[in-house]
């Protein structure tokens, strides 16, 4: 079916938008360009702070150095970090393109890959986010059961530079959880949307 001849491919909805619309759209791209540049930039300076927090302890005739990666919780941080920055800076470059252009999301393929996406990105880092604080927990406060000595007595440095780390992350897989919402409303909305008519044209078969 198609309107003046013009084809409606099965995989894309066709919506007529009004100025309401139009607006609520243009609010949508614009939080969700801000909220994927947030997500790029505070992913990669929770990953350049990790990475570069080290700290050198002089024990009796011993030097023990602490660094990611002596906690594998920080390790999988730090990659969860890096591919939730990657991923974003693609989505970042989508949604800057796509407002240059003015267009708006109607691909229920390409809303239903974006939105994976987004959950995907959006467990991953709350999954990292948890490990991370858990291991700072039992850092900070030991666990004399399991006769776990307090780390950050003795490596204060480390878990203090480790802890901006964390909060970063932490600011970042926020504002994913948020992206992961704008995606999918705008994926919903395609199946809550009517195709309507537009006035004056005839409808051909």
């Amino acid at each position: 079916m198609s309107y003046l001849g013009v084809g409606i491919s099965p995989g894309n909805v066709s919506v007529y938008h009004g100025g309401k619309m139009k607006l609520i759209d243009r609010r949508l791209r614009l939080t969700e360009l801000l909220l994927r540049c947030s997500v790029t930039a505070l992913a990669f300076l929770a990953l350049i702070i990790i990475v570069t927090d080290t700290q050198v302890k002089q024990i009796f005739t011993i030097e023990k150095r602490a660094k990611y990666t002596n906690m594998k919780s920080l390790v999988f941080l730090v990659v969860a970090n890096g591919i939730a920055a990657v991923y974003s800076s693609l989505q970042l470059l989508r949604c800057v393109v796509g407002s240059m252009k003015g267009s708006v999301l109607f691909s229920k393929p390409l809303a239903w890959a974006i939105f994976s996406g987004d959950q995907a990105m959006a467990y991953m880092s709350v999954a990292a986010i948890a490990a991370a604080s858990e291991s700072g927990v039992i850092g900070i406060r030991g666990e004399e059961e399991l006769q776990w000595m307090k780390v950050c007595n003795m490596f204060g440095k480390f878990c203090n530079r480790g802890a901006g780390g964390v909060a970063s992350a932490m600011l970042a897989s926020i504002a994913m959880v948020f992206v992961s919402c704008i995606s999918a409303f705008s994926l919903f909305r395609l199946y809550g949307a009517t195709t309507q008519r537009p006035p004056n044209l005839a409808m051909v078969k």
